[in-house]
């Protein structure tokens, strides 16, 4: 491994948590959102510096303890390589675009001390490879949003149930890796309850009430960076596919594409816009897990390139309503609001956004949506048919909302509703990077061809390292 004398991991991860303390003892808001952008900025340019920095290596992975003098902090702790290597920037990127995007009039119910927090802990789940420390991160990354549940006066059960499920699933199948009896049936069993776990965390049917009742209940910014990340889904890759023979994560596959084509048919006929969001989202972060669980490089590629697109196009999809809602108050999708001739650019970035999220042409995520749809098939055949149902129910409801929202009607307002400029900063940040990786996906495609390449030859010397399953089910 190579020495890059700095330690720009350590520094993304430290300066958000850091700067969650001081600005939590100012009193202006505005200075609160002044300062937590300046410390979004400089932790997304260090984030974006360790990616750069393990391009120029050469190396597969570069442990940041070794960034600073040589010493490590532990076996593996905070590393960045092919997987987590683009989700680092991602994850500032949501956040610091988050928070240029929140309108003055939001800031005195927008709590900036706990989304540093969040970006600290969020960075630090992703630059993570020890098994614990994951597992205290992914809990660790539950508290924040039961806190707002909490300080609103709004109802913590729901919340508070899956999640208490999802962290005691995770701890008893780690629990039972790290410290079982025989290694080819403690894997099993642990894999099983591991998978479980990502499967509460990520909103899988019939696990799914918490998702809408946090998108319900807390700030639209709150529920936006607690799920757009897909946390879950690294999980799923650090946790569970090292792990878990084919028969598991095979029959995985079917739950993940039962919720995306059940999340896309819900979100057609919702009747309110957060919860439209959400549907719209569970459906796409279902693709997700389709293709992690089937451990082949060209549908383990696509879902790598998903995730990131997926990302971006529904946090710039989310942050477009919640613009929309800043100056309406929260939308029904039951009848026409006419909003198109007061915000213009709003309802194009809502379309740009939305259809970018579900895979159409020139768009990022659409290489990525043709490389889930190959590689699935080659496992049940009719998976291809169920993601392409999926995607056009999805195009279906995205359609359906910008009509509802952006046409139909005239509305009438003496309030100026035209979009601000840190919105349109931000929104056109979202748009550039759905755009152009469309136009030019090749190098993407290529870093998560290699990161796919080297997560199955990781899993394949486990189980033979191991003497464990045999990889092919039978």
């Amino acid at each position: 491994m190579t020495s890059v004398h700095f330690p720009w991991i350590e520094l993304a991860i430290l300066l958000p948590l850091a700067g969650a303390f001081w600005v939590r003892q100012l009193r202006d808001p505005d200075a609160a959102r002044r300062h937590s952008l300046w410390i979004s900025g400089v932790a997304l340019a260090c984030a974006c510096a360790a990616w750069l920095s393990l391009d120029a290596s050469g190396q597969g992975s570069i442990l940041a303890s070794e960034q600073w003098d040589g010493q490590r902090l532990g076996r593996d702790f905070f590393v960045i390589d092919e997987l987590s290597g683009p989700l680092l920037p991602l994850g500032a990127l949501l956040f610091f675009l988050t928070e240029l995007a929140t309108l003055r009039t939001k800031v005195r119910r927008f709590s900036f001390a706990s989304v540093l927090a969040r970006e600290g802990i969020l960075l630090a789940t992703f630059a993570c490879k020890n098994p614990w420390a994951i597992v205290a991160l992914l809990a660790l990354g539950t508290v924040p949003p039961w806190l707002e549940l909490r300080d609103r006066n709004k109802p913590t059960r729901v919340y508070v149930i899956h999640m208490a499920l999802f962290m005691a699933l995770l701890v008893a199948g780690q629990a039972i890796q790290s410290w079982g009896g025989d290694p080819s049936r403690r894997s099993t069993l642990a894999a099983v309850l591991l998978m479980a776990a990502v499967l509460v965390r990520s909103g899988i049917v019939p696990l799914h009430c918490w998702m809408t009742d946090l998108f319900e209940h807390v700030s639209f910014g709150t529920a936006l960076l607690f799920v757009t990340p897909m946390v879950g889904a690294y999980a799923a890759v650090r946790l569970v596919l090292p792990i878990a023979p084919d028969a598991i994560l095979r029959s995985m596959v079917v739950l993940s594409l039962f919720t995306a084509v059940y999340a896309a048919c819900m979100a057609l006929v919702q009747h309110e816009a957060r919860r439209f969001f959400c549907y719209v989202f569970l459906s796409h972060s279902s693709l997700v897990l389709v293709g992690l669980e089937t451990a082949m490089p060209t549908g383990l590629t696509g879902a790598l390139c998903v995730w990131l697109s997926v990302g971006l196009s529904l946090a710039g999809f989310g942050l477009t309503l919640r613009s929309v809602e800043a100056r309406t108050g929260r939308l029904s999708l039951d009848e026409f609001h006419g909003l198109y001739e007061h915000m213009p650019l709003l309802g194009i970035l809502f379309l740009v956004t939305g259809l970018g999220s579900i895979g159409f042409p020139g768009t990022l995520s659409f290489v990525g949506t043709e490389l889930l749809v190959e590689g699935a098939v080659k496992i049940y055949p009719l998976v291809g048919t169920a993601i392409v149902v999926a995607a056009a129910l999805n195009g279906l409801a995205v359609l359906h909302a910008y009509f509802r929202v952006f046409t139909g009607s005239r509305h009438v307002t003496s309030i100026d509703l035209t979009i601000r400029w840190p919105e349109q900063v931000a929104m056109l940040v979202f748009t550039a990077l759905i755009l152009g990786g469309g136009l030019y996906p090749q190098p993407g495609v290529e870093s998560r061809y290699r990161a796919a390449v080297k997560l199955i030859d990781q899993r394949e010397q486990r189980f033979l390292s191991d003497d464990r399953l045999p990889l092919t089910a039978p």
